[in-house]
């Protein structure tokens, strides 16, 4: 097969992370304080935090899917604001929210390389890689992954449709990504059964009219079809319910369709891209366990309090040794007043999200409580009823991005 060359390619060299466990959680205090967590969430860069993984998951996770920059060549904003008008922009509260600009395609592909060969590694032999990008760069990514899982290994290129619309006015508006699955051998998970949809009417309108449609072949028509290569799923745009103001989020239909298509219930799932948090939420949701990864705060974050919210199910929060901005000051005050049937948070900062450790051990944080400002109407509930111990602490997370801790 002929392979992908490029200035500088050479294999994975790099120095695993050492993984600290910053945090607990026990959404809605549920299994707190001894429940084992279903899943970890890590800050950090990506490929020294799965150079970490490889002593214990190597050849173990059961499905990963990566969505990476695309090579666009942009800088992407986050809407950090709460309760603004969706149809005004540019009335929106924006940050950081992750950078996709590279000096070349060299230095692109060779970023895409080094981790893609540390997933295949990772990847248990009866294991999936989804790999989602879109026109910028699903061409190279199809050569590479030809290289490092071998060609005979292509599961399916699996294009994602979906509406909204376009500056373009001299060409076809682009309107679908492409989503390429590999395997390591013929004895994938792809569980048919779980991942059926209903036949279009006409096509039962046509069967029940002629036995002879189909050329003699009658599908069971109650059971319904295996979807075919081509999806269509809304963008999260026009998902109020799911929108986080992360950019580029995924719809959870999506990756729920590979999670039940590609894993079994007990799985460890993985996203080393996890960017808004969909994955995880979704693996949670369908009993499956996860490692979720991003190198930004603001991802982890965004992960988090989405996991917090829907999938109610404990989990890490974890620090890569290389991962910067932990903590970081901003000016303002904040204090608690802690009685016996609870904690209030007074504050001049504008606090985002919200949690309590009843009892603080001097190093792992277990949050038992949490709550977090509603992203369409803007509230947010300072007093959370708790009981506490001798030395509770409360951290909290601004609209900036900014986390504070503070020990009662």
């Amino acid at each position: 097969m002929p392979s992908l060359d490029w200035k500088g390619k050479h294999a994975p060299i790099v120095a695993p992370a050492k993984l600290v466990v910053d945090s607990i959680l026990y959404p809605g205090g549920q299994g707190y304080p001894k429940a084992d967590p279903l899943g970890r969430l890590i800050l950090g860069d990506n490929l020294a935090v799965m150079a970490a993984l490889l002593p214990e998951f190597e050849g173990r996770i059961n499905l990963i899917y990566a969505d990476p920059p695309f090579y666009t060549n942009r800088k992407f904003k986050s809407r950090i604001g709460r309760g603004e008008d969706s149809r005004k922009p540019r009335d929106w509260k924006l940050g950081e929210g992750y950078h996709d600009a590279w000096p070349d395609l060299d230095s692109y592909l060779q970023f895409l390389y080094e981790r893609l060969t540390l997933m295949h590694r990772l990847l248990a032999e009866n294991g999936t890689l989804y790999l989602h990008l879109d026109w910028h760069a699903d061409a190279y990514a199809r050569l590479l992954l030809d290289e490092i899982f071998g060609s005979e290994n292509l599961i399916n290129e699996i294009i994602w449709a979906y509406h909204g619309p376009s500056p373009i006015r001299t060409a076809f508006n682009r309107k679908h990504d492409t989503i390429l699955s590999y395997s390591k051998s013929k004895e994938y998970v792809f569980n048919a059964d779980s991942v059926r949809e209903p036949y279009h009417p006409n096509t039962v309108t046509t069967f029940r009219s002629s036995p002879k449609a189909g050329f003699g072949k009658v599908p069971d028509l109650a059971r319904g079809k295996v979807p075919e290569d081509w999806w269509y799923f809304p963008v999260v745009a026009r998902l109020h319910k799911e929108r986080t103001g992360y950019p580029t989020q995924k719809p959870e239909a999506l990756l729920e369709r590979i999670i039940l298509a590609s894993s079994n219930k007990g799985d460890l799932v993985a996203d080393f891209f996890c960017g808004s948090g969909t994955t995880p939420v979704a693996a949670a949701r369908h009993g499956r366990k996860f490692i979720a990864c991003d190198e930004t705060f603001r991802a982890v974050h965004t992960t988090r309090t989405r996991l917090v919210d829907s999938s109610r199910k404990v989990f890490s929060l974890e620090n890569a040794s290389a991962a910067g901005g932990k903590f970081s000051r901003q000016q303002g005050r904040a204090s608690t007043k802690v009685s016996r049937d609870g904690v209030r948070l007074v504050t001049s900062l504008e606090v985002d999200y919200w949690e309590i450790d009843p009892e603080w051990d001097g190093k792992i944080f277990r949050s038992a409580a949490q709550a977090q400002r509603h992203a369409r109407s803007g509230e947010l509930a300072f007093n959370m009823n708790i009981k506490t111990g001798r030395h509770p602490s409360v951290r909290f997370v601004t609209a900036q991005g900014s986390q504070f801790q503070l020990n009662v």
